[in-house]
């Protein structure tokens, strides 16, 4: 398996799925509002089905791993997630470009595609390290990052130019191969396990 190939990754909670066009109505029935979020790049619902072909060409150029996310209490897609910035060369992999339907948010579905997630990355791919990254405003993000355990790196400032031209400092943080078992203990004990592929 490649850092870009996408197993179907299953959770009692969640099942993670390649994407595709297939998922684009009801994506784009479940984003809500949101895309009006200023420091997010979530897609709004008349632009999703091109974000999944721009998810899908990163896909074939052997950069991004792009998922759709399903809710298994009721078999519809409610989110995408990836694994970015891939460096397969280094074992190294960000999992961002993130987003899931405010219906489904602070139910442990989050918990349990990271799990499943980083499972993979660290059990199947044998990664060294996993980043997250996100808007130094966004506190939401960066307060769900650090409670899955992960450790603050830094500060990327001035490090992209957002949607309004505005200038966005990024907040880097990683879980490396030895956390991970200790990480992996604690989100089995927030929402269960074991993470489950195939």
């Amino acid at each position: 398996m490649t850092f870009s190939d996408v197993p179907t990754l299953t959770h009692e909670l969640v099942k993670l799925e390649q994407l595709g066009q297939h998922h684009a109505n009801d994506l784009a029935e479940n984003v809500g509002n949101l895309w009006e979020i200023w420091y997010t790049h979530i897609p709004s619902p008349i632009e999703m089905s091109a974000e999944i072909e721009r998810r899908l060409s990163l896909q074939q150029k052997g950069i991004m791993a792009p998922f759709a996310v399903i809710d298994t209490k009721t078999n519809q897609p409610v989110g995408m997630t990836t694994y970015m910035n891939i460096d397969e060369p280094n074992r190294r992999l960000e999992i961002g470009s993130t987003w899931i339907s405010e219906k489904v948010q602070r139910t442990g579905l989050n918990q349990a595609m990271k799990l499943l997630m980083l499972s993979c990355a660290f059990e199947q791919l044998d990664c060294i390290a996993v980043e997250f990254r996100t808007h130094i405003q966004n506190m939401q993000s960066r307060t769900a990052i650090a409670g899955l355990g992960a450790k603050q790196d830094g500060i990327l400032r001035s490090h992209q130019i957002d949607r309004f031209g505005n200038l966005r400092d990024t907040v880097c943080f990683s879980i490396i191969a030895s956390e991970w078992p200790s990480v992996k203990l604690e989100l089995i004990s927030r929402v269960g396990g074991p993470a489950l592929s195939n």
